[in-house]
């Protein structure tokens, strides 16, 4: 078939990989706390057909502690029993395992360890505003390092791992810290030249080699230049150090910049624009090149193979989106594959300290603690039938899991298509990729005999009633509200009766303001007022965007869009004034009041958009409810997604799969991994 070199397999050192689909360490929000429910996770991708399976970054020692973060740690051989867990899971599927050991330097303020961190020079900690400062290391630290680092390596081999990571991109690892002139101020030999500052992480390479020696392959993550912000080298530079140390790793993993542009969003960047970075490096080398690119494509992984640009196809987000993407192309089902939508919010998961999530794969995160699992679900317990009513994320993922188990299903859909908030928001700048939510769950229920689709059918009470469903999933959605009630605003605002007030649905729909002065009043601090504001700027309006937080859209920090969204909507031409709350609305103002100060200004506007709570749509559930006397044959109704509690996108996808999963099921809590108290 037209895909036949992507199942090749590839020798890395002593090791080989049965095909050329690499997933390349990612976090994931679990690491040390989590162990068990990491491995669950690594093992689903083994299973799935991924010939390589590595974990995310791992500290090395305690003075390497990146505290909040959760990733894995190899401190001391306690430490051991847990990594290993990963690696058997991952070789029960016939993959190889990878492990990615870390010295954070310089990113390691060590708030758990309370280590005074170490880096090439004396500066600040990077990467965070915690008020600490590295020490310049001696050359006594650099040989502890070194040591450190081999005492790794010695544990991740008695762990059972096949490919040892040396890591120094993303900005984070010691060794980039060296690498960089930025960061590395030192004039003896580890310092000045780019030979000099390329020392260590040689000797590091040479160490690891060693000690791989015939039992497993050592790889170099290296970020590569560019001009990117936050990258070490620039391109001449890179191709230097590639060049210059092309004989010591058994494979060189390409990172494009810092992890906010390799891991960069859908709506900022399209699918590979990696390439144009790593484009010739691997003529510098015979070893194995792996490179990511949020591929989705495997015309385009094809041709990264053919044009020499990569021997391995990298992914973590992909991977993530569906762990059985490989199985897939291999069989000749491409139409089955849950594509990546690139909405980072998987890396959420990292930031905030939480199990790793994924919009398309509800079963991310959940397979050792719920026991889900991407491509299957238990088959149905019963011969109830269900009515799902309302085709959104949340229904049509019910819908489509609920008849993959057998169960007979009606899904009904008050407008002429499915999607719902997807295929409206789908429609906005930036966000086309999301519309892959909608194409999968569509796809797939087109194949599913047990479910029935029926557009433009809006169900009551009696309708509901008169058809004799067992349960009834009420998946109606949520409606943006324009009264202000929101974080900031509680009991809402004054709003004059001549004010005109339009919300994120209005907008949506078609509507627009009268006049041409808008505010966008955002409370909701996701991406949604952000994006209002992009389009309605495109459209010619002059556009201000107020909120109540420091910054346009705060909550994007966990998927490192932030600065992305503030740069694009001041090129937009949209006003932004941050730090002040709504305190009221006129017929041709919003009246403001500064967080701190309580100091208030004006606002023109012809027209104010809210951003701010939303409101359940559950009239259908509470109705049925009201009426439980009149069930016969109705076992069960429920509200789910954002018709019980809004949310995100993959929120309610979540809750769609959740609520298929649980049906006819006693409800039990998900497992937990509980630290057994010592000495």
């Amino acid at each position: 078939m037209a895909y036949d070199v992507l199942f090749e397999p590839v020798s890395i050192g002593p090791v080989v990989a049965r095909n050329r689909f690499f997933q390349v360490p990612h976090c994931n929000g679990m690491g040390y706390r989590d162990p068990g429910a990491e491995a669950a996770m690594r093992g689903v991708k083994a299973e799935g057909g991924w010939a390589v399976v590595c974990t995310e970054e791992t500290e090395i020692d305690p003075s390497s502690d990146i505290t909040p973060s959760i990733e894995l740690r190899l401190w001391d051989d306690r430490d051991v029993p847990a990594v290993a867990r990963i690696a058997d899971r991952i070789h029960e599927h016939g993959a190889l395992a990878g492990i990615e050991l870390v010295h954070n330097g310089l990113h390691a303020a060590n708030l758990t360890s309370r280590i005074p961190p170490m880096g090439p020079s004396a500066l600040p900690v990077v990467g965070s505003i915690h008020p600490v400062q590295a020490r310049a290391m001696t050359m006594a630290d650099i040989a502890a390092l070194r040591e450190m680092h081999r005492a790794a390596v010695r544990r991740a081999l008695s762990a059972g791992y096949d490919l040892v990571y040396v890591y120094a991109a993303h900005g984070y690892g010691i060794l980039e810290h060296f690498l960089s002139p930025k960061h590395n101020h030192r004039s003896d030999e580890y310092g000045g030249s780019l030979w000099n500052r390329a020392r260590l992480l040689r000797e590091v390479l040479s160490d690891t080699r060693e000690l791989c020696a015939g039992r497993a392959a050592v790889a170099c993550r290296l970020g590569v230049g560019g001009g990117a912000e936050e990258t070490a080298l620039s391109a001449a530079e890179t191709r230097e150090v590639v060049h210059s140390l092309r004989d010591l790793p058994d494979l060189w993993d390409f990172v494009a910049g810092p992890w906010s542009l390799d891991s960069n969003t859908s709506r900022f960047g399209p699918e590979g624009e990696q390439e144009s970075a790593v484009r010739g490096l691997k003529s510098l080398t015979d070893k194995p090149v792996v490179g990511v690119g949020r591929f989705t494509s495997p015309d385009a992984m094809v041709r990264q193979i053919r044009e020499g640009t990569l021997d391995f196809i990298g992914a973590a987000r992909p991977s993530i989106a569906d762990p059985f993407l490989p199985a897939k192309i291999r069989d000749g089902r491409l139409d089955e594959i849950r594509e990546c939508i690139g909405c980072n919010m998987c890396v959420s998961g990292d930031h905030t300290q939480s199990p790793i999530r994924c919009t398309q794969n509800p079963s991310m995160g959940e397979e050792w603690r719920r026991g889900w699992h991407p491509e299957r679900i238990r088959a149905a317990d019963s011969d109830a039938s269900v009515l799902v009513v309302g085709a959104g994320p949340a229904g049509l993922e019910a819908a489509m899991s609920l008849g993959r188990r057998g169960y007979r299903v009606t899904l009904t859909e008050r407008s002429r298509v499915l999607g719902g908030r997807v295929r409206r928001e789908a429609l906005l700048p930036g966000l086309a990729a999301w519309i892959r939510v909608v194409d999968h769950r569509e796809m797939v229920l087109a194949k599913l005999d047990a479910v029935d689709v029926y557009f433009e059918s809006t169900m009551t009470a009696d309708d509901v009633l008169e058809h004799g469903f067992s349960h009834v999933a009420v998946a109606t959605g949520s409606r943006w509200r324009a009264d202000g009630v929101g974080r900031a605003h509680p009991l809402g605002l004054p709003i004059d009766a001549g004010a005109q007030v339009l919300t994120p649905d209005d907008i949506m729909s078609g509507s627009r303001p009268r006049g041409r002065q808008v505010v966008i009043y955002d409370d909701d601090h996701y991406y949604l007022g952000a994006v209002l504001a992009e389009l309605l700027a495109r459209e010619g309006f002059a556009v201000e965007l107020v909120t109540p937080a420091p910054s346009v859209s705060e909550w994007t920090a966990n998927t490192m869009e932030l600065p992305k969204i503030r740069r694009r909507v001041l090129e937009a031409g949209v006003t932004v004034h941050t730090d002040r709350a709504a305190v009221s609305i006129a017929a041709e103002c919003l009246r403001t009041a500064c967080v701190f100060t309580g100091s208030q200004r004006d606002h023109p506007a012809s027209a104010v958009v809210l951003v701010t709570a939303r409101t359940p749509v559950d009239q259908l559930c509470q109705d049925l409810m009201a009426r439980q006397a009149e069930w016969s044959d109705l076992r069960s109704v429920r509200a789910i997604g954002d018709a019980f509690a809004p949310g995100t996108i993959a929120a309610a996808v979540w809750a769609g799969r959740e609520y298929a999963e649980t049906l006819d099921a006693t409800a039990v809590p998900f497992l937990r991994e509980i630290t057994a108290l010592g000495s």
